[in-house]
């Protein structure tokens, strides 16, 4: 039994997001759910959310599952679009700001 559940466009480049779930990918929910709550970064707090909702969506999709036996099978921070802003330079340059945003996608199963 799996499910899922996806945060998008959350403004953060997809580099960065990757870097938090690393820790917590192929993990037991709750020792997952340990690792973000002492994670300093602050995406973790996001990532937090949409763990909680996977296993949320778990329990809906199955209401007999126990959430002790659920484990991270995937977590993924995919490109979202970038918007593009210009930062005024010297003699009348200019240069390109890119904010990166991401789609953060996180399955849980059990074993």
């Amino acid at each position: 039994m799996e499910a899922r559940a996806i945060a998008r466009f959350v403004r953060v480049s997809p580099l960065k997001a990757d870097r938090v779930l690393q820790l917590i990918r192929g993990h037991q929910v709750d020792q997952a759910q340990e690792i973000l709550a002492f994670t300093k970064r602050p995406i973790a707090t996001t990532i937090a959310k949409v763990l909680t909702s996977a296993v949320a969506n778990a329990t809906v999709i199955d209401e007999e599952v126990a959430v002790d036996r659920l484990f991270i099978k995937e977590a993924v921070a995919d490109s979202g679009p970038t918007m593009k802003r210009i930062r005024p330079r010297a003699q009348g340059r200019a240069n390109r700001i890119l904010k990166r945003m991401s789609h953060i996608r996180i399955v849980v199963a059990t074993r």
